[in-house]
């Protein structure tokens, strides 16, 4: 399926306890892991939002900021913020992204736009594991707010509910690794250092 550019929302409002918190300003390879997400994805569309919880700001990246709609629920919030405002924005498809995915693919849209045919989402899958806080979600937020409010909160049901198309990835080291605590962002700090030094 040939789609316009998506929307990106990187969403930067967990609290990122497990990493002592501030995960977004975490520094890889001399960067920031807000400023590497946002580099990434202004290389892929030309429409990028934050997903972030009320109080929140934007870490000093300047761009849009889509407060949760939803309190409590984790990151389901962020994607009906998201869809929502693809919808505002007349977008067939959000990217919706964590903001601790620094090797995420650069072909990773045109792939997966290529199987979401008549699915709701199309959703990476590698080393076992699919990756829903790394796949593209059809513009249909009406249906997750139903789905939210008859009790829902696990992206991975909504998408399996909805339709989900997986793409495999093989790549060693794995380009949906996450940077959920030190000894991850130390591995991704040797990674950095062996892929681009």
């Amino acid at each position: 399926m040939a789609c316009e550019r998506p929307l990106i929302v990187i969403a930067a409002g967990g609290d990122g306890s497990r990493i002592g918190g501030a995960k977004p300003e975490r520094m890889l390879g001399g960067q920031r892991l807000i400023d590497r997400m946002v580099l990434w994805a202004n290389q892929q569309t030309d429409a990028i939002a934050l997903a972030v919880r009320n109080g929140d700001g934007d870490w000093g990246t300047g761009l849009p900021l889509l407060y949760d709609r939803y309190d409590g629920i984790g990151p389901i919030s962020a994607l009906a913020s998201a869809l929502h405002e693809a919808q505002r924005m007349a977008r067939e498809t959000v990217l919706l992204i964590g903001c601790d995915l620094p090797f995420l693919p650069s072909d990773l849209i045109p792939q997966l736009s290529a199987v979401l045919t008549e699915n709701g989402v199309s959703v990476p899958l590698s080393h076992g594991r699919v990756h829903p806080m790394a796949a593209l979600w059809r513009t249909e937020p009406a249906r997750l707010d139903q789905w939210i409010q008859t009790g829902g909160q696990s992206m991975w049901r909504y998408a399996r509910d909805i339709g989900m198309a997986e793409v495999l990835w093989t790549e060693t080291p794995d380009p949906f690794t996450n940077i959920n605590d030190l000894d991850a962002l130390a591995r991704a700090e040797q990674h950095f250092k062996t892929q681009y030094s």
